[in-house]
This record gives C-alpha cells, sequence and structure tokens, in this order.
C-alpha cells in the first residue's frame, strides 16, 4: 500500500465536482449520529447502559470536534468543525472532501466520517494544535492504476483510498515511528508504517499493520 504520491509534490487545480450520492449514504441520519451515540453508549462511571434518548442527549452536549489538514500536493489547508452537537457538518465535510481529493486528476469523491474520525483521534492523541500534513486521501480508480504500474510492489490494486476510507499522513516535528504507535494504539483499522517515506498510513478498514 506505499504511496507513489509520497516522491513527489505537485500543485493541482479547484475541483470540479464530486459524488453527491456517495455522500448522502455518507451521511444520513444513522451515520450522523452514530459516532456520537456510539461514544455516549456506556456511562463512564459503572458502566451503565444508556437509553438511546440518553445516549443521543450525551451526543448533543459533546463538545465539537474540530480537525486541521494541510494537502502537501496543493497547498491547502481547512481546519474545519465538521461534528456538532451530535451529527456532522454537512459544508464542512463537503470542504475536507474537497481539500482531500485525487489532486492528480480533481475527483473529489466522499470521505468515510468513521475515517475523519480517525485522523480526529490521532490529532488529539499526539496532542497536535498544527494542521496533519495530508500526502494521499481519496484516490480514483484511474490513479490507483497508474501508481500501481509505476510501482506495482506497494499500491494495492483494491485500495481503501478508492473508497475514501484511507489517508496516508505526516506530522511535522513527530518521528514517523511516534506516529505509527500512536495510530496502533487507537485500533481504528490498518495502519501502515513507511519510514523511508516519511509516512503513516492509517485507513479505517479491517484491523492490522504492516
Amino acid at each position: 500500500m506505499k504511496d507513489a504520491d509520497a516522491r513527489s509534490i505537485t500543485t493541482a487545480r479547484p475541483s470540479v465536482g464530486e459524488s453527491h450520492a456517495t455522500e448522502r449514504r455518507h451521511l444520513d441520519r444513522r451515520h450522523l449520529l452514530r459516532a456520537g451515540l456510539g461514544l455516549a453508549a456506556v456511562a463512564s462511571a459503572g458502566g451503565t447502559l444508556l437509553t438511546s434518548e440518553e445516549a443521543e442527549a450525551a451526543a448533543l452536549r459533546a463538545p465539537p470536534r474540530v480537525l486541521s489538514l494541510v494537502n502537501l500536493h496543493t497547498g491547502e489547508r481547512i481546519s474545519a468543525e465538521y461534528w456538532s452537537r451530535g451529527k456532522y457538518v454537512r459544508d464542512a465535510m463537503r470542504a475536507l472532501n474537497r481539500v482531500l481529493r485525487d489532486h492528480h486528476n480533481n475527483s473529489v469523491h466522499a470521505i468515510d466520517p468513521k475515517l475523519i474520525d480517525l485522523v480526529h483521534s490521532l490529532s488529539r492523541k499526539i496532542n497536535r494544535r498544527g494542521p496533519i500534513e495530508i500526502i494521499s486521501g481519496y484516490r480514483s480508480p484511474e490513479t490507483n492504476a497508474m501508481l500501481r504500474e509505476a510501482d506495482g510492489s506497494g499500491v494495492a490494486q483494491n485500495s481503501y483510498h478508492m473508497r475514501g476510507m484511507a489517508i496516508d499522513l505526516r506530522v511535522q516535528g513527530l518521528s514517523t515511528r511516534q506516529l505509527q504507535r500512536a495510530a496502533l494504539s487507537l485500533r481504528g483499522g490498518g495502519v501502515g508504517y513507511y519510514p523511508d517515506s516519511n509516512f503513516v498510513h492509517v485507513d479505517v478498514g479491517p484491523l492490522r499493520h504492516w
């Protein structure tokens, strides 16, 4: 799953479109509340189960989630409050989708909200105040095929990048090993360690690492 994007940082033109149907699937009501309700499902004191109404009320009281990113290929920066009062903020999610687009052809795809939450949790885990540096977010099938041809041994044929479920990232001032260990501790999905290219891959697929 090694990302050939790490070898060249280039500038892309502005986005020209995105998949609204996919976005709607990601941002339906069940998905809007899932993250907040999941965290609130068990009370911290004594592990008492909450009713769905109590869990939703707890989600509404939870603090908003803000994520700061910089795309190293386009230079675009974003600091977005993407989750507030128990739901994902549609405009903020759209803005994140754009920043995380395939810079090779400017195709935009809905990023899985679970992935955004995972990167947010990682940012909190490492006490990051500045932006997370993004090497690769969404990757179109065409781009994935091109990268496989250039470096077939390191690019998965069915990469989670093509589903908006993976991000390759680095953090200024933090070693790749430290970032990898922090990502592993979250147990949120796959974690790939690429010290030679100075980035860590995270995805919300099955729990695994390489």
